[in-house]
Order: C-alpha cells, then sequence, then structure tokens
C-alpha cells in the first residue's frame, strides 16, 4: 500500500506545482479544489495561471460572491472526482470538516497532504484504472510545463515518457530522475529501436550535465527523448513503437505480447489472438489494438507450461494447465515457442515466490544501491567533517601552545647560554649513546643473521626429511604392490611395515613439533632449541631403526627375487597346470633356511616354518585379537 500511495502522490505533485504560479510552495484553495475537475473546469483554471493570484481580478463584491461559490462548488467536485477515479467512497461530511469556511488563505502542500492521505489515499485500492489518474493529473500540468520547442514525439509518447519518469524518479520532492535512471531507460529505448547503445555518446552527455543538479525533471527527461539526440536515424513511427514497448512493460506489466494461434473449447478451431503476458494473468485479444478481449488465462503458482509434440499440421506447440482448464497454444516458429515457454515458466516462478516483476524488483535494487552508496557518502561527509573540526581544534590548541612557547621563549632569553651548554653536553651524551646503540643493534643484528642462517639449514633438514619421507612412501607403495603379487612374502613383511607404519607416525609427529617449534617466539628460542636437539637424538634412532627395517625389508625382497628365480626356472622347466596357478594367483611361498627342526609339508614342498613355530605365532595373533 505504500507503494502505491507513493505513486499516486508523485502525480498529484506535479498537478500541485502546476498550479503554484509564484513558486512559494501554496496553492489557492480554488486551485487545489479543482486540480480533478472535469476538462472545462481544467481549462478555466488553466487560464487563470497567466494572472499573478489565480482569483487577483475578482475584485468586486459580485466576484468575490462568485468565488465563494466557485469555492464551494469546486470543494465537491474535486472530492466527487478524485473519489471516482480512485474508486473510494465519497464523504463530503469528511471534507466540509477539514476545510471550513472561515479556515482561509491559501494551501500548502504540507497543509493539504493530511486530508489527502486520511480521507482518499488510505482507502484506495489496486482497483482504479491507473492510466485515467495519470491523464487528469497530465492534463493539468501539461501546458505550463511542456516545452514550446518542436518536438520529434507526440504528445501521447511525451505523456507516456511523464509516466515512465514518476515510475523511475527518485522518492523525494521535487521529483527528479538520476544520471542512473536515464541511461537505464534510453537503453530500454534503443533495444526497443533495435540499434546499439552508444555509451560513450551517453557519457559525453553526462559530462555537460549540469553540475548544480542531481537529475533531470520530467520536462527536462521529456524534451531529451523529443529532440532525437539518442535516436537519430530512427522515423517517428519507430521511436514511438518503442517508447510504447517500454512503457508497456514498465507501466503496464506487460513481461511479453505477441500474436499466436489459440485452440478454442468447445468448438476444438484454432484461431489467431493477441496475447499479453503480464505478472499473474495471460489476456488474448482479437488484435493488438486491445479494444476486443476474448479471454483470460489466469496464472498462480499452481499452473505449469509443458511442451507439445506437432500434431493436427499445427507446429511448434505448446499447453499451459491451469486449474479448472487447459490451453493449447500454436507460436509462429520454435524460437517464439521457446520464448513463451520461457516466459510463462517465468512468471510462474516469480507467483511462487512472492516476488515482484522484473522490472520492479530491479528497479528496487537499484534504489537500494543509490541509498547504501549516499549513506555512504553522507558517512564519509560526516567522519571528514568530524576530522576537520577536529583539525580546527587541534590548530586552535597549537596556537595556544606557540603563544605559551612564545611566552616561555621571552621569560628564558636570559636562560638560554646555560640552556645551550646543557645542550651540548646532552648532545655529546646523546651521541654517545648512540654509537653504543649502534653497536648493539649491530651484534643483534649478527646474531639474527646466525639465528636464521641456523633456522634455514634446519628447514632444510626437514626438508630433505620430508623428501626422504616421500620417497619411503613411493618405496612402500611399490612393495605393496609387490606383496599383493605373493601372499606369502606380504605375511612375512606385515610386521615390518607395521612397525616402520608407527615409526613414521612418530616421524610425523616429530617433524609437526618441529614445525610449531619454529614458530615460536625469539624469548623461547633457546628452550626450544635444547628440545630440538633432544628430539633429533630421538629422530636419529628413528631415522637408524628405520635403516635397519629397510635392511630387514631388503633383505625379505632378496628372498622374494630368489623365489621369483627359482618360480620362472620352474616355469620354463614344467608346463603343469598346478604350476601356472601358482604362479598367477601368487601361492609360491619363498622359500627361506629353516630351522634343523621337522618343517611341515604342503602340496608345494616343506613349508616356511615349524609347527613349533607356526603354534607360536598363532598364538601371539590371538593375543594381540584379545587385546584389540
Amino acid at each position: 500500500m505504500g507503494s502505491l500511495k507513493d505513486e499516486l502522490l508523485k502525480g498529484i505533485w506535479h498537478a500541485f506545482t502546476a498550479l503554484d504560479l509564484d513558486h512559494s510552495g501554496k496553492v489557492s484553495k480554488s486551485q487545489l479544489k479543482g486540480i480533478f475537475l472535469t476538462q472545462g473546469l481544467n481549462l478555466c483554471l488553466l487560464h487563470w495561471q497567466g494572472d499573478s493570484s489565480p482569483l487577483s481580478h475578482l475584485g468586486s463584491p459580485c466576484c468575490s460572491l462568485m468565488a465563494c461559490i466557485l469555492w464551494t462548488a469546486l470543494q465537491r467536485v474535486l472530492s466527487h472526482n478524485l473519489c471516482t477515479v480512485l474508486k473510494v467512497p465519497h464523504d463530503p461530511v469528511a471534507l466540509e470538516e477539514h476545510f471550513r469556511d472561515d479556515d482561509e488563505g491559501p494551501v500548502s502542500n504540507q497543509g493539504y497532504m493530511p486530508y489527502l492521505n486520511k480521507f482518499i489515499l488510505e482507502k484506495v485500492q489496486d482497483n482504479f484504472d491507473k492510466i485515467e489518474f495519470n491523464r487528469m493529473c497530465w492534463t493539468l500540468c501539461v501546458k505550463k510545463n511542456l516545452t514550446k520547442n518542436p518536438l520529434f514525439i507526440t504528445e501521447e509518447d511525451a505523456f507516456k515518457i511523464w509516466v515512465i519518469f514518476n515510475f523511475l524518479s527518485e522518492d523525494k520532492y521535487p521529483l527528479i530522475i538520476v544520471p542512473e535512471e536515464i541511461e537505464y531507460l534510453l537503453k530500454k529505448l534503443t533495444e526497443a529501436m533495435g540499434v546499439s547503445w552508444q555509451q560513450e555518446q551517453f557519457e559525453n552527455y553526462k559530462i555537460n550535465f549540469d553540475d548544480s543538479k542531481d537529475g533531470l525533471s520530467a520536462w527536462e527527461l521529456i524534451e531529451l527523448v523529443g529532440n532525437g539526440q539518442f535516436s537519430k536515424g530512427m522515423d517517428r513511427q519507430t521511436v514511438s513503437m518503442a517508447i510504447n514497448e517500454v512503457f508497456n512493460e514498465l507501466i503496464l506489466d506487460v513481461l511479453k505480447q505477441g500474436y499466436m494461434i489459440k485452440k478454442g473449447h468447445r468448438r476444438k478451431n484454432w484461431t489467431e489472438r493477441w496475447f499479453v503476458l503480464k505478472p499473474n494473468i495471460i489476456s488474448y485479444y482479437v488484435s493488438e489494438d486491445l479494444k476486443d478481449k476474448k479471454g483470460d488465462i489466469l496464472l498462480d503458482e499452481n499452473c505449469c507450461v509443458e511442451s507439445l509434440p506437432d500434431k493436427d499440421g499445427k507446429k511448434c506447440l505448446f499447453l499451459i494447465k491451469c486449474f479448472d482448464k487447459t490451453f493449447e497454444i500454436s507460436a509462429s516458429d520454435k524460437k517464439k515457442k521457446q520464448e513463451w515457454i520461457q516466459a510463462i515458466h517465468s512468471t510462474i516462478h516469480l507467483l511462487k515466490l512472492g516476488s515482484p516483476p522484473p522490472h520492479k524488483e530491479a528497479r528496487q535494487r537499484r534504489k537500494e544501491l543509490r541509498k547504501k552508496l549516499l549513506a555512504e557518502q553522507e558517512e564519509l561527509e560526516r567522519q571528514m567533517k568530524e576530522l576537520q573540526i577536529a583539525n580546527e581544534n587541534k590548530q586552535q590548541e597549537l596556537e595556544a601552545v606557540r603563544k605559551k612557547l612564545e611566552e616561555a621563549a621571552s621569560r628564558a632569553a636570559e636562560e638560554e647560554k646555560k640552556r645551550l651548554q646543557t645542550q651540548v653536553e646532552l648532545q655529546a651524551r646523546f651521541s654517545t649513546e648512540l654509537e653504543r646503540e649502534k653497536l648493539i643493534r649491530q651484534q643483534m643484528e649478527e646474531q639474527v643473521a646466525q639465528k636464521s642462517s641456523e633456522l634455514e639449514q634446519y628447514l632444510q633438514r626437514v626438508r630433505e626429511l620430508e623428501d626422504m619421507y616421500l620417497k619411503l612412501q613411493e618405496a612402500l607403495e611399490d612393495e605393496r604392490q609387490a606383496r599383493q603379487d605373493e601372499e606369502t612374502v606380504r605375511k612375512l613383511q606385515a610386521r615390518l611395515l607395521e612397525e616402520e607404519s608407527s615409526k613414521r607416525a612418530e616421524l610425523e609427529k616429530w617433524h609437526l613439533e618441529q614445525q610449531q617449534a619454529i614458530q615460536t617466539t625469539e624469548a623461547e628460542k633457546q628452550e626450544l632449541e635444547n628440545q630440538r636437539v633432544i628430539k633429533e637424538q630421538a629422530l636419529q634412532e628413528a631415522l637408524e631403526q628405520l635403516q635397519q627395517l629397510e635392511l630387514e625389508r631388503k633383505q625379505a625382497l632378496e628372498q622374494y627375487e630368489g623365489v621369483k628365480k627359482k618360480l620362472e626356472m620352474a616355469a620354463k622347466m614344467t608346463k603343469s597346470w598346478k604350476d601356472k596357478v601358482a604362479h598367477h594367483e601368487g601361492l609360491i611361498r619363498l622359500i627361506e633356511p629353516g630351522s634343523k627342526n621337522a618343517h611341515l609339508i604342503t602340496n608345494w614342498g616343506p613349508a616356511a616354518f615349524t609347527q613349533a613355530e607356526l603354534e607360536e605365532r598363532q598364538k601371539s595373533w590371538k593375543e594381540k585379537k584379545t587385546t584389540e
């Protein structure tokens, strides 16, 4: 409701200012009451505008009596016509009570607004003809404000530009349209005319823009569009069609329109209609002049649109499903079909979200962005003002200090020699202290450089350990692949890998602790250095253990290679299926020198363990399993 009231107030403001002849911000009651008169009374009021005062020529008692009679009639006509246009109930008693006969003198905009808001605008619903309302306001203000220079556009196009101005103008008075909205409107008109937008031309226009103004008035905007500066090479009909297209989109909320063929519900015949898509309805007419309306398709969040295959000799078909009806429509080509489907789908999606039409939402976003930038600019100006005030205060303080210093200097003229001598001594002392500080600083820099060198060496060792760790990971990956080929060798190396993983985890832990130790403060360096020595010893021990594990792993790999060579020799000597299966499935076990005790005998020969060793290993496995 607030946005509707703001929209109505813009048109009423134009009418009010049109009657403000002396630019005082006030209008005589007779003029104010006649804002929404019929055409004849409007002409009468416009005739009065040539005088310095609307009723200055009514000097005789007879004329005064006529003015009083006209006053009473105008009150009732205004109330009646305004309520009729806006479709609100008329309350003549409230009108008489608000504007009593003893309330003499002109009425200001602030004085008229309370009555307008309380008794009329508060009752307005969105069910009246906005175009008719705008035409009534336009009729009153056009003759006074429209330029006398010949324009490239018609008066009807000028009216549409005026309505678009009210839509895009800022919500403050006097109404203006800022350069960003001017650029938006000119871009829309250029696109509607089918030509490319000349950004450089608009930038040149902005350079010549009056810096004393924040934007253009409605009449300046009409003159800008009407002088053809941004529509050179276009004929009047093309410009008029572009203005009408932009007017339909921004003011009438027409999202899309065009000819399509619709299938009837009763006779099932196909008839060409002019379709107009709005945020919640699709209306279809006999032709594009919109005189003969044939029906509406009411859209809500439950509607949907679907594409249909060609049938019955009709192509580019699609279907609109509503709650109680289904509409089959044929577009002229595939591109138009896709455009309509997309437009209707977007409209239904906006209904589901409860969002306004795209152009209104975009306008609101642009206004919010400008408000945000304005608020930031005001905040910056406020801070600059505070800084300026603080600077002025500092200047005053400095000026006071300077005066005090001058007074002190005059009083201290006799002691200048003593101070000079003291200053020389202090300078000598300061020079000595400065030399000592330089020496100390040089020593500190050398120590810092030495510490940095040691730290760099330490980091280099850490990086070497990381490289070694990565190489170890690669070797372990190769080892894992080899263990997959030979099941028996993998079991033998499982213990080694488990120990190696634990050691690697310890290495990673120590590595992380060393990295954290590097990031400590300079005050903790000595303590961290001691810890680092201890950890390096532990790391060295871990590396020795790791090397031992590596040696054991190499020995296991050598045994594995020996087994592999034996398997290759066995494969060459025999072609039996048992040897092939053992080779492919990795069942050949590593043969190692066993103990002198009796070995287990399997299908493939002596086992790698004795019965006692196997029982001992099984026992240790069970203990580990129970502990886990």
